[in-house]
């Protein structure tokens, strides 16, 4: 424990994943849950576009992104305490007024801000474990907390659809604020400050240039954070095209969200075994991989897809090993960036933060737009995204795969 207080004595392990999954799942939650209610807040809300309304998830995306970068330096001066309530309450009550808003406007400038909210949620809890743990235990919490998030998108949509059968689709924005206002209340009483004071930096300029410095300066944290950056944004890029390649190209029709489900499901899975098996293989071996399962399985299903129609089956069959092999080296990776960065963890999953999100989601709207009827385009993203997250493991760990970075075997005896 990184505190003397009480509560921190008495907070188990197992609660303190719960609560940091909780944390992590808000975020998940605002998108997924209301996409069943998009059509009727167009609807009443006189927005006729139906492209439009996805602005709805946009807005809080951007929010979400943006502000990661100022929770960093906030956190590491103030502790993690004070400014995830902050983030916490401002979530909330934009999603109390949401229930409220006269115009579409006002919704979007509402999501705008609980995005920003929602960013104290991300950047804290990822700060928050970096804080009690380090090594394969950090890499064994974080794939548990990650299982939980990846289960949000599967039953999310579900939880909306259930929501709107009992009233308007402001009820979607009544049950967020409720589950806000409970993980608020539990994080208040039970989640004790894990940023001792005397690790605390200075709120001004040049030590925020200087925190930036240090993350962005040190060769293993910033190429597995890229890494990370163009692993997702493979993902973004398969999501917005998801519609159109179970629908269009298979012709799934209703059975759309049931294979969408399965895939978000087995990257849960995939989490909670990596959470068994990291600390006897650790975080290199397991990442190292599992990156290179991927790039063998995406080269693979392009080469498919150039020589003509692949059979679902097969696409199915080839893309869920793909996505295993996804949900083991997302967690590792994000577990190897912040593991150098202890004295300034507010700041790098801050960083981290927002070049996976922002950087993710851009790659991967370039990727889903070059959608053309085929495979093609979403498999030479994974292809290339892959391979440059390859890329950045060399150039992190100086050519080398399997083994320990020379960088950070210096101030560590164990095996990561």
């Amino acid at each position: 424990m990184t505190s003397s207080s009480s509560p921190a004595r008495e907070l188990s392990r197992v609660e303190f994943i719960g609560l940091v999954a909780g944390l992590m799942a808000l975020n998940a939650l605002a998108i997924d849950v209301m996409l069943p209610a998009l059509p009727y807040m167009g609807e009443a809300l006189g927005v006729s576009q139906e492209n439009e309304r996805q602005f709805v998830v946009g807005v809080y995306m951007l929010g979400f992104g943006l502000a990661q970068l100022a929770f960093g330096p906030l956190t590491d001066r103030y502790g993690r305490r004070g400014p995830l309530l902050a983030g916490l309450l401002v979530y909330l009550l934009c999603a109390f007024a949401a229930t409220f808003a006269p115009d579409f406007g006002v919704l979007l400038a509402l999501r705008f801000v609980q995005g920003m909210g929602a960013a104290g949620t991300r950047v804290i809890a990822t700060a928050v474990v970096r804080d009690r743990y380090s090594g394969r235990e950090m890499a064994e919490i974080m794939s548990l907390t990650f299982m939980v998030f990846m289960a949000i998108p599967i039953i999310a949509p579900g939880i909306g659809q259930v929501i709107l059968l009992t009233g308007p689709w402001q009820y979607i924005f009544l049950f967020m604020t409720g589950l806000a206002l409970a993980i608020t209340l539990w994080a208040f009483f039970r989640l004790p400050e894990t940023l001792r004071p005397e690790k605390r930096r200075p709120l001004s300029f040049g030590s925020v240039v200087e925190g930036f410095r240090i993350v962005l300066t040190n060769r293993v944290a910033l190429f597995y954070g890229l890494a990370g950056t163009f692993l997702f944004g493979a993902m973004f890029g398969f999501i917005s095209a998801s519609q159109q390649i179970f629908v269009e190209i298979y012709g799934l029709g209703p059975l759309f969200p049931v294979a969408f489900a399965a895939m978000a499901g087995l990257i849960a899975v995939a989490q909670f075994v990596n959470s068994r098996v990291v600390k006897h293989f650790g975080m290199r071996r397991l990442s190292h991989f599992a990156i290179l399962v991927y790039v063998a399985f995406s080269a693979t299903w392009l080469l498919l897809a150039l020589l003509g129609p692949v059979p679902f089956p097969l696409f199915f069959g080839l893309f869920l090993v793909i996505q295993w092999m996804f949900g083991w080296a997302a967690s590792n990776m994000n577990s190897l960036s912040m593991e150098p960065l202890g004295a300034v963890a507010g700041t790098a999953a801050s960083v981290f933060g927002f070049t996976q999100t922002v950087g993710g989601a851009l790659l991967g709207t370039y990727i889903g737009q070059h959608f053309d009827g085929t495979l093609v385009p979403n498999a030479m993203g994974y292809v290339v995204m892959g391979a440059l997250v390859l890329g950045c493991i060399l150039i992190a760990e100086r050519g080398r795969l399997f083994g320990v970075s020379p960088q950070y075997a210096a101030t560590s005896g164990s095996r990561h």
